[in-house]
């Protein structure tokens, strides 16, 4: 079992580029797969659960070429192109890629049968289930959880709106919109992430935006494109935790995505006090990219604001750790879905918080979070990659080392993060890698 050993008392310190958007690379791999012609994509993400979205379209006929240090050549195969796979196609640990791969196998017309981990087995689908099926999609599941059974078959549009905003809902369902006669809609009751509706522009496919509603239409065709992937601000987040709490530090992140439905960190960490700023404004591949520098200050606990957490909702584990280095209380209410995530986010970081010293008082949405001295301490990540990495950077500030077991998930989002925390400053130590 991977774990890492992280010692106190260091600071970040230099600038480096930031891995690829896994959101992004996740789409990019998707949408040219089924357009027409070659997509050249570069500064993709090479984690494992991209990988495993490359895999599965291999396994369904597509070529690919890559990925070499973030390049990947993909010959499309048009939206009816795909072969049956002959055998189950494994999603690994990524929610992302079994729920839009649901969404496209859906209008196939063939059957397909997706499964994962034993983590990803224990995640909830139904929120994805219930719009597929009333499109018209044939999916068996046992308790809404994976394996899926998929009975490709025709689909017809539907006007849907999510009971809870979820990017990845809403994005299964317009790519199942792409097979389904007639328009398919999808109403969000708060802002996710717009990357989907952003690339099938780009790849050529109508996507049309009023206020919270996305709709579009069947009949349409996606054209291979080059593709630039900015860097990942969920992958940054553990970076302006880090750098924001470590007294002497002055940290510049290179080539950041800050497209507005995901910055909820940066505002997030501002109110509480962080000195963050964005330089070197640009345009990448159509989203909106920084240089983000982030230097020490000392942070105040606030309630955060219900609508900005579907708007830092990956980067909570962050943000548990930012609250218990702040002064006061930090309030954390309307983020229920944390509790179906790689791990139930919310139990996970309040029993770490609590192993190390910090007052925490759980709720169904949320927790309050009361800001002490970080001790040194052992942590259970239960494979949560996401809870390792804020975990590592809270040992900056520790009174002790921090240990923090089952790391190895790590590498489905960030597989170069102990290198990149360590060549700024963290002195972690891979243990049983």
């Amino acid at each position: 079992m991977t774990q890492y050993l992280v010692h106190p008392g260091s600071q970040l310190k230099g600038r480096f580029p930031v891995p690829g958007d896994k959101s992004i690379s996740h789409r990019a791999v998707i949408l040219g797969a089924l357009a027409e012609g070659v997509t050249e994509v570069e500064g993709l993400l090479e984690g494992a659960d991209v990988l495993a979205t490359i895999a599965a379209f291999r396994t369904m006929g597509v070529e690919m070429q890559g990925p070499d240090h973030g390049r990947l050549r993909i010959q499309g195969v048009g939206l009816y192109g795909l072969r049956a796979p002959g055998v189950p196609l494994d999603c690994g640990n990524s929610g992302t890629a079994m729920r839009l791969l649901a969404g496209v196998l859906a209008g196939q017309t063939f059957p397909s049968t997706l499964i994962g981990d034993a983590s990803l087995r224990q995640r909830p689908m139904g929120r994805v289930l219930r719009p597929l099926t009333a499109m018209g999609a044939e999916i068996a599941a046992q308790d809404d959880k994976a394996p899926l059974q998929i009975h490709g078959r025709p689909l017809h549009g539907i006007d849907y709106t999510l009971p809870m905003a979820s990017a990845q809902v809403k994005s299964a369902i317009l790519l199942a919109g792409l097979y389904a006669e007639g328009q398919t809609c999808v109403t969000e009751p708060a802002p996710t992430r717009d990357h989907s509706e952003r690339m099938l522009r780009g790849f050529g496919y109508p996507v049309e935006r009023q206020g919270a509603r996305a709709c579009l239409r069947q009949g349409g065709h996606l054209h291979g494109q080059s593709l630039q992937v900015p860097g990942d601000i969920s992958s940054a987040a553990f970076f302006l935790l880090g750098a924001t709490i470590a007294p002497g530090s002055d940290l510049t992140l290179e080539g950041v995505g800050i497209n507005p439905t995901r910055t909820g960190i940066i505002e997030i960490l501002t109110r509480m006090g962080a000195r963050i700023d964005l330089t070197a404004l640009r345009v990448v591949g159509g989203e909106p990219v920084a240089d983000i520098r982030v230097r020490y200050a000392p942070l105040q606990g606030i309630a955060i604001p219900p609508h900005l957490v579907p708007l830092a909702i990956d980067e909570f584990p962050a943000l548990f750790i930012a609250a218990a280095c702040a002064k006061g209380q930090t309030v954390v209410t309307g983020a229920e879905e944390l509790r179906v995530k790689e791990s139930d986010r919310i139990a996970v970081m309040a029993s770490g918080l609590r192993a190390v010293g910090v007052t925490v008082e759980e709720r169904a949405d949320g927790a309050i979070i009361n800001g002490s001295p970080l001790l040194g301490g052992r942590i259970n990540s239960h494979g949560d990659h996401r809870i390792a990495m804020a975990f590592a950077m809270a040992a900056l500030v520790a009174q002790g080392d921090i240990e923090i077991l089952d790391c190895a998930n790590v590498v489905t989002s960030f597989p170069s993060f102990p290198a990149l925390a360590r060549q700024v400053g963290l002195l972690l130590e891979v243990v049983g890698a």
